[in-house]
């Protein structure tokens, strides 16, 4: 009777049980999508015009992908050999592996070791948790089945080497190869490849970078399993053993130029899978242009901060106060090619590891005389020319009461000598001349936004950020044809799919009319406060601009393929310094930029080519002023010839 019961029993629970994996089996069922339908986070990857790497940007893994067909045969060799060399004999579940490893647990009192496939493992990475527990060892065993039902073996490979954690912050097989090795898959060698596929058992105890003794023993021991199991020959284990191969402890990110990194992954943000879904990110930038550049910017801070440090030892600033004030002074840089807008180089502050704020597009500041170019372009368009006589001397605009930085009158002067010293007194007798409405509304078509109808802004108290001066600025240098500045060229997701970005471009001006602007602006950098930013061989053209108290100094200049727009301040809108000025800060800057960027691309033009209906007519045997014959914008029939004297 009793052993009635006892069976009766031992059915019930049986039949329970089966019920239960059966119910089981079914609802993890649905956890086999995840394995199916495998999207791991991917990295993506960000080059520059010339397709150099400028930086990888990934989310919470850092991963590259590859297919199953660029995984060398040894890799897999090596994989089996140390973790599961019966892989393609077995279902998916190492019977033998498990009762061996059962038969060590019982005896430790405790789950110690696994007897685990490489399929088993992939559910763990991939479905399920880590945790030691029957009930999940049971979800394991079932889903492992079903894995073995839905993939083919080389699937089952191909995702668990891509899956898997391979230490220094790696994953996936193609990662640790260009990570720790700077190789392609193709390229390893085999100590190569056994030092990899020996870092998912233990990744921080045999990263190569921080116990290579470790690595190579583990790889030793996966070769030697290698040859016992006559998968390689003795030579070639030997050769193996022998090796010690070069590991590189390199950063992640690999990012050579953080503030462009960040403005591209901003400018994409609406890509919501932009850090983890594989892409392939193109811009304009020249890393070649942006190095200089930054290098440029550098030595411009160094030399101001020299100069402050001297001009403080005749002040009553104790060093703790100098320190503060030094600490805030920064600078910004955007460089443009002329006739594309594509942006070269983009450089937000001096050191971005201090301060990885952008200020070459976040930070609006005042423009100073930087904003004058535009207010004589206006009167040009309205018919006054290069030649045009006003007076530099004072004037009263109600409580306002404005005056040139040197303090001196200087009479009447031609608008081309206002421009080339840039007179403050001058230009705003010219605004009296030619209307502050039509200023205002001229500074409107140009691009400029958010004015305030106060006369100030005429001699740059309107405020605006780097690139969003570039793209003004591109008026003179695009031959009066605006082209927004443009970084990114294209995207190409993991399909293969190419999404390419264009620039906008808005002409405002005839290429005759915006020529008298270049015109003048070559002359403030060959005879007026540009003269610092010259360079041999090459014109250029630009503007200084200084704020009131020294508090913003700008250069912004051009030479016919290249805008180079350089901003430097004090993050805190303190004065910088009273001895300093935008031609002695900036200019410099740019001169070394152009100057190097000549070495660099000899093949650039030297001279700004002259568009039809200019003509040019001397007061002086030395001093030449432009003319057009076009009609003037508004359909004015007023042509700047016809007003020249």
């Amino acid at each position: 009777m009793v052993k009635k019961v006892l069976f009766s029993l031992l059915v019930i629970v049986l039949l329970i049980s089966s019920a239960y994996i059966v119910v089981l089996y079914i609802d993890l069922s649905a956890d086999i999508d995840k394995v199916k339908h495998y999207t791991p986070k991917l990295a993506s990857q960000i080059y520059d015009r010339k397709n150099r790497l400028i930086a990888n940007v990934f989310d919470t893994e850092f991963r590259f992908y590859a297919k199953f067909d660029e995984i060398p045969p040894r890799m897999i060799e090596a994989l089996l050999a140390i973790e599961d060399t019966l892989f393609f004999e077995h279902s998916g579940i190492n019977y033998d592996a498990i009762i061996r490893a059962a038969l060590k647990n019982i005896k430790s009192g405790r789950f110690g070791e696994g007897g685990s496939t490489l399929t088993q493992q992939l559910v763990k990475n991939v479905i399920l948790t880590r945790e030691r527990t029957l009930s999940r060892k049971i979800k394991e065993a079932l889903l492992t089945i079903q894995v073995e039902q839905v993939l083919s073996k080389e699937q089952i490979l191909e995702i668990y080497l891509n899956e898997v954690f391979f230490g220094h912050g790696y994953y996936g097989v193609k990662t640790a190869a260009l990570g720790y090795f700077k190789k392609p898959l193709s390229m390893l060698t085999l100590k190569e490849i056994a030092m990899i596929v020996g870092l998912p058992n233990a990744p921080s105890v045999y990263d190569p970078t921080k116990n290579l003794d470790f690595s190579l023993a583990r790889a030793n021991d996966i070769i030697r399993r290698m040859y016992d199991l006559g998968w390689i020959s003795k030579e070639y284990a030997d050769a193996a053993l022998s090796e010690i191969p070069i590991v590189y402890n390199q950063t992640l990110t690999q990012n050579i130029a953080p503030y462009v990194t960040d403005f591209a992954l901003r400018q994409l943000s609406s890509i919501k899978d932009i850090k983890t879904g594989g892409y392939t990110i193109k811009l304009n930038i020249d890393l070649e242009y942006q190095a200089l550049a930054q290098q440029a910017l550098i030595n411009g801070y160094n030399g101001i901060q020299e100069r402050l440090q001297k001009v403080s030892k005749n002040t009553n600033l104790v060093p703790q106060d100098q320190e503060n004030k030094t600490d805030t002074f920064n600078g910004a840089m955007v460089v443009t090619d002329t006739r594309t807008g594509k942006i070269l180089a983009l450089v937000g502050g001096v050191d971005y590891s201090k301060s990885p704020y952008n200020r070459a597009t976040d930070a609006k500041r005042q423009l100073g005389s930087s904003i004058k170019p535009f207010i004589y372009q206006i009167a040009f368009n309205k018919g006054y020319s290069t030649a045009t006589k006003v007076p530099d001397a004072a004037r009263a605009f109600g409580e306002y009461k404005a005056r040139n930085v040197d303090k001196v009158f200087r009479g009447m002067m031609t608008l081309q000598e206002a421009l080339m010293f840039s007179r403050n007194l001058a230009t705003l007798n010219i605004v009296s001349l030619v209307g502050f409405n039509d200023i205002y509304n001229g500074l409107l078509q140009f691009g400029f936004s958010d004015l305030n109808p106060d006369i100030t802004i005429t001699i740059g108290s309107l405020s605006a950020t780097p690139l969003m001066v570039a793209r003004e600025y591109s008026i003179f240098s695009n031959y009066g044809t605006r082209i927004d500045p443009i970084l990114i060229d294209s995207v190409i997701d993991i399909n293969g799919n190419v999404f390419t970005y264009d620039t906008k471009q808005d002409t405002i001006i005839p290429a005759d009319q915006a020529f008298l602007g270049i015109s003048v602006l070559r002359e403030v950098v060959a005879n007026g406060t540009g003269r610092r930013a010259r360079v041999n061989g090459i014109e250029i053209a630009g503007k200084t601009g200084t704020t009131n108290n020294n508090v913003d100094f700008w250069f912004c200049g051009f030479t016919p393929d290249i805008q180079t727009i350089i901003w430097f301040g004090r993050d805190d809108n303190r004065p910088i310094g009273q001895y300093e000025s935008s031609g002695l800060v900036a200019a410099p800057v740019f001169a070394e930029f152009i100057g190097n960027t000549l070495k660099l691309d000899p093949s650039q033009r030297r001279k700004f080519p002259q568009p039809e209906g200019v003509g040019a007519k001397t007061i002086d045997k030395y001093t030449f002023y432009y003319t057009t014959t076009s009609p003037i914008p508004n359909n004015s029939s007023t042509s700047n010839e016809q007003n020249l004297w």
